[in-house]
């Protein structure tokens, strides 16, 4: 089935209207088979930006709300988009769900292990779906990746690592400028807080729910220092808000299959942008950062002790390239962060349309969420270790991929 196949329609309405709401709307109204039933957002300006951003689309314009409420009740919508601030996504997407609407989440992290519960039960008391948009799930590089996991180039996996390292600074410490959430949280809080862009990735590598779990984790977070002497320099106005998030913050975390899992989360100190990832198993190693690969018995070596030697990743990233991204290369690449936003969100329309099980379900979104709480725990408690549930009850020793189709991951 083709990448750009219209199927019936899929009546939308989406909550949270700002940066990534607006972009994310950009890449919806390219879609024919999608019809933007309702936009809310808190601020009404963002509201009216939006209608105005359908209909230079040449689209119908949307009901606008200010109150999701009002939205999420609406009979002629059958699925809800939350793309809100992190502390909201979980409380929003319980609500659509007890309304009979599926839902389709920006990704974030928890403020509690509870409300990750609740979106569990809500799901699984309403027969309805929730799908966390993750984007980096979709992206060349890691279904690339996937693809030679697969095809067992690594052999057997043992270690896996990924970061959202990111300079941020100017986006927290303008963040009451902005309307941005991100200060608030860097203010209040100190653990992972953004953990899926590297966690889903490395999930569908260890078949994380399917097979394999995680059971505990310990995070260490290290001084907050950076954020601060950012303020001091551009923003005096706001020099003594105090930041207790930790420049660096890592996470280790052990699975039922043995494997080991490293996060690093690094947002307040000056740095390129990187999500730190790494692939070693039995057979070989990936090395994101330095773009290099070494398998045992394929790459070249040196004669002497020192005998291994990294190569470029170019040609295997070419040899292994994940077929739906073969596929998507000739339709053309479309949308943001060079073109996964769109293979997410039609991962998510696609479902609905063919009334499959989303490829990334409930029990992936209230895991992969509930890191940043447990992180926060065993920062709290002097690096801890804290055991992470099991919101499948027992289910993922059994669980097959219930997704049969192109976006499955």
């Amino acid at each position: 089935m083709p990448i750009n196949q219209t199927g019936r329609e899929i009546r939308l309405g989406l909550i949270g209207l700002g940066c990534r709401g607006k972009s994310q709307l950009s890449v919806l109204l390219t879609m024919p088979d999608v019809n933007m039933v309702a936009v809310c957002d808190v601020w009404e300006d963002r509201v009216d930006e939006a209608k105005a951003q359908c209909r230079a689309a040449g689209r119908e314009e949307p009901a606008g709300y200010t109150d999701a409420r009002a939205l999420i009740e609406r009979q002629d919508i059958e699925a809800v988009l939350v793309m809100t601030g992190w502390q909201t996504h979980i409380a929003l997407a319980v609500q659509a769900l007890r309304a009979g609407k599926s839902v389709g989440m920006e990704v974030g992290g928890a403020a509690s292990v509870e409300e990750c519960w609740q979106l569990v039960r809500a799901s699984e008391e309403t027969g309805l779906g929730v799908m966390l948009l993750e984007n980096c799930c979709y992206g060349r590089e890691e279904m690339t990746l996937l693809n030679m996991i697969r095809q067992g180039l690594f052999g057997e996996l043992v270690h896996c690592q990924g970061g959202y390292q990111h300079d941020l600074r100017d986006e927290i410490g303008r963040g009451d400028i902005n309307r941005h959430y991100r200060q608030d949280h860097f203010s209040t809080r100190n653990g992972e807080l953004y953990p899926t862009h590297e966690l889903g990735p490395i999930a569908e590598y260890l078949d994380l729910n399917r097979g394999n779990r995680m059971l505990s984790l310990v995070s260490m977070a290290s001084k907050a220092a950076g954020q601060a002497a950012w303020m001091r320099e551009h923003r005096p106005d706001l020099s003594g808000l105090s930041f207790h998030e930790g420049d660096v913050v890592t996470t280790m975390i052990k699975c039922a299959r043995g494997e080991s899992i490293l996060l690093t989360h690094d947002c307040t100190l000056p740095r390129p942008y990187s999500r730190g990832g790494r692939v070693q198993g039995t057979r070989g190693i990936w090395m994101e950062d330095n773009r290099s690969i070494y398998i045992d018995g394929r790459s070249p070596q040196d004669p002497g002790y020192w005998t291994h030697r990294w190569e470029s990743d170019k040609a295997y990233m070419e040899e292994y390239l994940h077929p739906l991204w073969k596929e998507y290369e000739q339709l053309g690449i479309r949308g943001g962060h060079d073109g996964m936003d769109y293979l997410v969100l039609r991962a998510f329309v696609e479902s609905l349309q063919e009334d499959k099980p989303f490829p990334i379900d409930v029990y992936d979104t209230a895991a992969w969420m509930a890191v940043t709480a447990l992180s926060e725990e065993s920062v709290a408690l002097g690096s801890a270790p804290v055991p992470v549930p099991d919101f499948t009850g027992g289910r993922w020793m059994t669980r097959a991929k219930e997704h049969r189709g192109q976006y499955e991951l």
